[in-house]
C-alpha cells in the first residue's frame, strides 16, 4: 500500500510543497448492542482512503480521497498542495518541525486473540446473559450491554523519507442497569459509565468477568432510588478510577494541548488557563501528583507505535511532583515553542487533518489500597463511576456528578448515596491531593469518545489512575 502515499506526496511536492506526508487508512469496525436480552444494533463497516499534507511558506493544505487509483491520488496531493498555496496569500509565522527519527517500519498492537475472528454468536450470547441476569433483579426495567471493536491498518509517507505501517487493535464494551421509580430513574453501570476499551484483542472482553458483576450491578441500581441525598458540605472526597480518569481527562488533558496553549486550537472544548512561560514553575497539584502522557503503555486505549506525523511514541512527564513540566504536542507546535516533539498527533480517519490528542495521560500510583485510604479517613465520601460533567474553556472551575457515593465515617464505609455531586477549581482541587493507592489498584482506563476540532474529530485516549483522596472538596451541590 505505500504506493498509494508516495504518490499522493509526490503530487504535492512537483505542486511545489516544501514538504508532504500522506496516510493512507483502512478501517473495519464491529458493533453489537442489546437491551433486555433482544439483539438491537449490528453494525459491521469498514473504509479505505489516502489523506494528504502539504506546507508551502507558513501554510498547510489537507486534501483526502476515497478513491485509491493513482490519478485520484496523485490529485489529493496536488489539491492540498494548492489549498497550501491560496492560504500562504495571508501569510504567518514560518512553520518548523522539530527533528524526529525517521523510520521505516512495522509495528502492530500486541494481542492474542482477533476479535473479528470471534463469533458473532459468542458476543451476543454474553451480553444476552448479562442482561438477563439484570433484569432478574426486580425493579431493573432496562438492561443494555455492548461491545465494540477496531482494526485499523495505517501506511504513513512523508517526503523526509518516513515509510511506516501500523496495524492497531482495540476492543472493548460495556453494560449497565437503569431501575425506574416513582419520580426518578438510577443507573449503574460496568466497567465504567461508557464502558471499558483497551488496545488488544478479545482476551480485553474476557478479562473483565462481565457476567461476574452483573448481579451486583442491577442491585446497586435499584438500592439508589430509595437512597439518601448526598447533603451539601465540604469534605474528604475519595474516587475510585475511572471517575479520577474522567477527571484527568478534562482538567488535566485537554489544558495540556499545545495547540490550545499556543491559542492555535479553541473550538469544541474552550482554551487553557496555561501560559508557556509558567512551563516548569507552575503548581498544578500536590507533591503525589505524578502525570505521565506516554503513549508506548501495552493495553492502554491511547497507545501506538508512531503518531500520524511519524513521530516513535514516547513517554512525556507532564507534571512531575505538582509542578507542571510537559505538554501534548506535535512536530510545529512543539519547534515554535522551543520543546522536544511528543508525538501526540493523530486523526480520526484518512479523512481529517492530523491534530494534537491526548495519548495515555496518567496519575503514576501512590501507596497502599483503596482500603486503606477508607480506613485512614474519619469523615467524608467515596464516589464511584461518572455520570455527569461540565468544565469551563479554561479548564478551571468544574462539576462532576457520579452514578453512586457513600458516606465514610470513622475509617468505614456507611450508608448509600444518591445523586452525588462535587465541584472545584482545578489547581486548588489538585492541590487536595492527599492519598493516592497503590499499583495493585492502577487500571489503565479508556475514554473512546473524546471530541476534538471543527469538523469534530473523536480519539481514543487512555487514563491510568488508582483510587485517591482530595481534602475539603465542596460536594452534594445542586444545580
Amino acid at each position: 500500500m505505500f504506493e498509494h502515499p508516495e504518490l499522493a506526496v509526490q503530487g504535492a511536492l512537483d505542486a511545489g510543497a516544501a514538504y508532504a506526508d500522506a496516510r493512507v487508512v483502512v478501517s473495519r469496525s464491529e458493533t453489537i448492542n442489546v437491551q433486555n436480552q433482544n439483539l438491537t444494533q449490528l453494525d459491521r463497516s469498514e473504509r479505505a482512503g489516502v489523506g494528504v499534507r502539504a506546507l508551502i511558506g507558513s501554510s498547510w493544505g489537507f486534501a483526502a480521497t476515497a478513491d485509491l487509483s493513482g490519478q485520484a491520488v496523485r490529485a489529493a496531493g496536488e489539491r492540498a498542495a494548492a489549498i497550501a498555496k491560496a492560504s500562504a496569500l495571508v501569510p504567518g509565522p514560518p512553520v518548523e518541525f522539530a527533528d524526529v527519527i525517521v523510520d521505516q517500519t512495522f509495528w502492530e498492537t500486541p494481542h492474542s486473540e482477533d476479535p473479528f475472528t470471534v463469533s458473532l454468536s459468542e458476543k451476543v450470547d454474553l451480553l444476552v446473559a448479562v442482561t438477563k441476569t439484570m433484569q432478574g433483579v426486580k425493579g431493573v426495567k432496562i438492561a443494555t450491554g455492548n461491545l465494540t471493536f477496531w482494526d485499523t491498518d495505517k501506511w504513513f509517507v512523508s517526503s523526509q523519507g518516513h515509510r511506516i505501517h501500523q496495524h492497531i487493535v482495540e476492543s472493548g464494551g460495556g453494560y449497565d442497569a437503569t431501575a425506574i421509580g416513582e419520580s426518578e430513574t438510577q443507573r449503574r453501570s460496568y466497567p465504567q459509565s461508557f464502558g471499558q476499551y483497551e488496545t488488544g484483542g478479545y482476551e480485553v472482553v474476557r478479562g473483565w468477568d462481565f457476567e461476574g458483576h452483573a448481579q451486583r450491578v442491577a442491585e446497586e441500581a435499584v438500592a439508589l432510588l430509595t437512597a439518601d441525598e448526598m447533603e451539601e458540605r465540604e469534605t474528604n472526597l475519595i474516587l475510585e478510577g475511572s471517575q479520577l480518569a474522567l477527571q484527568i481527562h478534562e482538567s488535566v488533558g485537554h489544558a495540556i494541548e499545545l495547540d490550545r496553549i499556543l491559542g492555535w486550537e479553541a473550538a469544541f472544548a474552550g482554551t487553557s488557563h496555561l501560559e508557556l512561560d509558567k512551563l516548569g514553575v507552575h503548581r498544578y497539584g500536590s507533591e503525589l501528583m505524578n502525570i505521565t502522557a506516554d503513549a508506548t503503555l501495552p493495553g492502554a486505549l491511547g497507545s501506538f507505535g508512531y503518531d500520524d506525523e511519524g513521530t516513535p511514541a514516547g513517554a512525556v512527564d507532564i507534571v512531575k511532583d505538582g509542578i507542571w513540566v510537559g505538554v501534548l504536542s506535535g512536530r510545529d507546535s512543539a519547534s515554535m515553542a522551543g520543546l522536544p516533539p511528543g508525538g501526540m498527533v493523530r486523526a480520526d480517519g484518512y479523512n481529517r487533518l492530523p491534530m494534537v490528542r491526548m495519548t495515555n495521560v496518567g496519575l503514576k500510583p501512590g501507596t497502599g489500597s483503596l482500603a486503606d485510604i477508607i480506613a485512614d479517613t474519619d469523615d467524608g465520601v467515596y464516589l464511584e463511576t461518572n455520570r455527569s460533567w461540565s468544565i469551563d474553556d479554561k479548564r478551571l472551575n468544574f462539576q462532576f456528578g457520579c452514578e453512586i457515593g457513600w458516606e465514610v465515617k470513622d475509617g468505614k464505609v456507611g450508608k448509600m448515596l444518591k445523586n452525588p455531586t462535587y465541584t472545584g477549581i482545578t489547581p486548588q482541587f489538585w492541590g487536595s491531593l492527599d492519598r493516592l493507592a497503590g499499583v495493585d489498584e492502577h487500571v489503565h482506563w479508556g475514554v473512546p469518545n473524546c471530541g476534538k476540532g471543527q469538523p469534530v474529530q473523536v480519539a481514543h485516549t487512555g487514563h491510568s489512575a488508582s483510587p485517591a483522596r482530595f481534602a475539603d472538596v465542596r460536594v452534594g451541590v445542586k444545580g
